[in-house]
C-alpha cells in the first residue's frame, strides 16, 4: 500500500524527549516500512525515518519557538492534500485540523485520536464532521464523542519488543514516577506512596509551563525527603534502565487518559505498574498480571508489597501479547485494507452526485459513514 502518516510538528519523530505521539507515529511508520509497504512521513524536517520524509518546517516547532502552532500545520495540511492522490491512505495523527481540508477525501482518510476527547470547544468539530474515520487508541476514550461518530475501530499503541530489553529483576528497588509534573498525573500521590510505604521514589518527569504554578506550589516543596529524589526529563535510552531498574511504575492518574504510554513501556521491561483505575487503565493493566489496579491511596500503598512478588517474565508476556508495534499495525494494516475495499463504490456515489450535500451539513442528508469491525485483542 501506498501510505501517507501525518504527523504533529511539535516535535521531531521520533522525538527527542517527551512527546508520546510521534514516538507512536514513529513506530507505526517503522512498522510499515519493515512489512513492505511504500511509506511517506510528512514531520518535521529533523526526523528519523526509513521512510520517504516530508520535511514540512526545519526541526520541531517546541525546538525553533514558536508559540502557535497552526499556521505550520496549515502549511503542512496543503502540501498533504496537493499530493493526496499519490496515497490509497492518509493517517492522520494530529486531531481534527484536517477535517475540512480532506471532507471530500475521507474515504481515504484515517484518523487516530491521540488525546482527550472530553473538551467541550472541539466538540463542533466532531459533530460536524461525523463522517470522518477515526480511531481510538482506547473504548474508553471514545465516552464523550457523538454516538454518531465513525469509529474504524480501537487500536491500542504498541512498542517494537527490542525496544526495551527485558529486566528480570529490580536492581534499584525503587517506585518510578515518568512524565510530566502536572495535576491530573497525580506525582503527589507517588510521593505520597513511597513515603507511606517506605520505598524510594524516583521522579523522572518535565515541568511545562501551564504546570509551573502546580510545580512551585504543590509538588516542589514535598521532594525534600530522604525517600524522593527528583531527576527531571530524560531521554529515550535514560528511560530503559530507569524503567527496568524500578520496583514498579507508579501510575496514580487522577483523569480519564486516553491510553498511557508509559504503562506498556514499564511493562515492556518486566516492570509492573501500580495504577489507579481511571480512563483506559483497566484496558492496558491486566490486574495481578500487567501490574495492581487501585482505587485508594491504601490499595496503592498496599500494591507496593504486592509487586514485590509478581513474577517480571509475566509482565513481560503480557506486554509481547498485546502490545507490541507489529500487534499495533496488523490492526492498522487491517483498517487500511478494508478502507480501500470501500473506495470504489464511494468514488462511484461521488462521481454520479457531485453536488450532494455533505456529511454534517445542517440541511443536508449525512454521507453513509464508513465502518470498520474492530478486531480482536
Amino acid at each position: 500500500m501506498r501510505i501517507a502518516q501525518i504527523a504533529p510538528l511539535s516535535e521531531a519523530v521520533p522525538p527527542k524527549f517527551y512527546g508520546g505521539t510521534e514516538r507512536v507515529v514513529s513506530w507505526i511508520t517503522e512498522e510499515l516500512v519493515r512489512q513492505g509497504h511504500d511509506v511517506t512521513l510528512f514531520a518535521s524536517g529533523d526526523s528519523q525515518t526509513s521512510a520517504k520524509l516530508a520535511a514540512c518546517t526545519p526541526e520541531g516547532l517546541r525546538l525553533l519557538g514558536y508559540r502557535d502552532h497552526t499556521a505550520s500545520h496549515l502549511a503542512m495540511l496543503h502540501q498533504v492534500h496537493r499530493r493526496a492522490h499519490e496515497f490509497d491512505i492518509l493517517h492522520f495523527h494530529i486531531d481534527l485540523l484536517q477535517y475540512p481540508m480532506f471532507e471530500d477525501l475521507y474515504y481515504k482518510c484515517v484518523t487516530t485520536m491521540h488525546g482527550r476527547l472530553d473538551v467541550p470547544d472541539f466538540m463542533p468539530v466532531y459533530k460536524t464532521f461525523t463522517g470522518m474515520p477515526l480511531v481510538s487508541i482506547s473504548d474508553n476514550q471514545r465516552l464523550p464523542m457523538p454516538s454518531n461518530s465513525n469509529w474504524l475501530s480501537t487500536i491500542h499503541h504498541g512498542l517494537p519488543a527490542e525496544n526495551c530489553p527485558f529486566y528480570p529483576e529490580s536492581k534499584g528497588g525503587y517506585l518510578a514516577f515518568l512524565g510530566r509534573i502536572s495535576p491530573e498525573k497525580r506525582p503527589d500521590r507517588a510521593i505520597e506512596m513511597a513515603k507511606r510505604s517506605g520505598v524510594p521514589l524516583k521522579i523522572a518527569a518535565k515541568v511545562d509551563k501551564a504546570d509551573q504554578e502546580y510545580w512551585d506550589e504543590v509538588i516542589e516543596p514535598m521532594i525534600h525527603h530522604p525517600l524522593i529524589e527528583y531527576i527531571g526529563e530524560i531521554n529515550e535510552e535514560q528511560k530503559k534502565d530507569f524503567l527496568g531498574n524500578a520496583l514498579a511504575l507508579a501510575f496514580p492518574i487522577d483523569w480519564p487518559e486516553p491510553f498511557g504510554l508509559v504503562m506498556i513501556e514499564a511493562m515492556s521491561a518486566g516492570t509492573p505498574v501500580i495504577a489507579f483505575r481511571n480512563g483506559s487503565v483497566p484496558e492496558v493493566i491486566k490486574d495481578g498480571v500487567g501490574g495492581v489496579l487501585c482505587d485508594s491511596m491504601d490499595e496503592a500503598v498496599a500494591a507496593v508489597d504486592k509487586v514485590k512478588t509478581m513474577s517480571r517474565a509475566g509482565v513481560r508476556r503480557h506486554f509481547e501479547t498485546a502490545f507490541t508495534a507489529e500487534c499495533m499495525v496488523k490492526k492498522y494494516v487491517a483498517a487500511y485494507e478494508d478502507l480501500i475495499s470501500r473506495q470504489g463504490e464511494v468514488i462511484k456515489l461521488q462521481k454520479a452526485a457531485p453536488f450532494a450535500p455533505h456529511y454534517g451539513d445542517m440541511n443536508g442528508s449525512a454521507r453513509p459513514p464508513i465502518s470498520v469491525a474492530a478486531m480482536p485483542a
